[in-house]
This record gives structure tokens, C-alpha cells and sequence, in this order.
């Protein structure tokens, strides 16, 4: 089963790949060992950011695009064992062309 998501405005849905268990070498990581990854692709986009003024401006992320983006921004979600993160695209630094 597919997982459909509309984020609102500027937000952005990403699925991450899947964490690494263990090291090249073969060390199986703890879980507080294990650092976050940065990157994924992008599933799902808004219709865009909404000015004071009533202007909306469109996503330069469209579906399909794979990104980088910060550390520490988003909320993360988990449905059907896949984890996926919603963030707006100003938190985005920049896309894998």
C-alpha cells in the first residue's frame, strides 16, 4: 500500500533511507551510536508559501528530488515501518542535481 501524504503550504515530505546497522568494518552500531542521516527523497510537496500579502509563491522541490537538508529540523514520522520526515523548504540546503 502506498503512503499518501499532502503536506500544507511550503512543507515538504521526505523519506529517509534506511539507517545503518553496522559499520563497513563489521561493528554492529547501538542505537544512540547511529547518527542521523541528512538526506532522502522527496514523496509529497505543498502548493506553496502564502505571503501576508495573499501572493503564493511555488516550490523550487518537486517530487522525485533528492535532497540534502538540516540536522536537527522537521518532525519525524514512522508509518508502516517506513520513516519519513516533514520539513519546510526553507530547512532544505540543497538538491542532488
Amino acid at each position: 500500500m502506498a503512503v499518501k501524504l499532502k503536506p500544507l503550504h511550503d512543507k515538504i515530505v521526505i523519506e529517509k533511507p534506511g539507517e545503518e546497522k553496522a559499520t563497513k568494518s563489521g561493528i554492529i552500531l547501538p542505537d544512540n551510536a547511529k547518527e542521523k542521516p541528512q538526506t532522502g527523497k522527496v514523496i509529497a510537496v505543498g502548493n506553496g508559501k502564502v505571503l501576508d500579502s495573499g501572493t503564493k509563491i511555488p516550490l523550487e522541490i518537486k517530487v522525485g528530488d533528492t535532497v540534502y537538508y538540516s540536522k536537527y529540523s522537521g518532525t519525524e514520522i514512522k508509518i508502516d515501518e517506513k520513516e519519513y520526515i516533514i520539513i519546510a523548504e526553507s530547512d532544505v540546503l540543497a538538491i542532488v542535481v
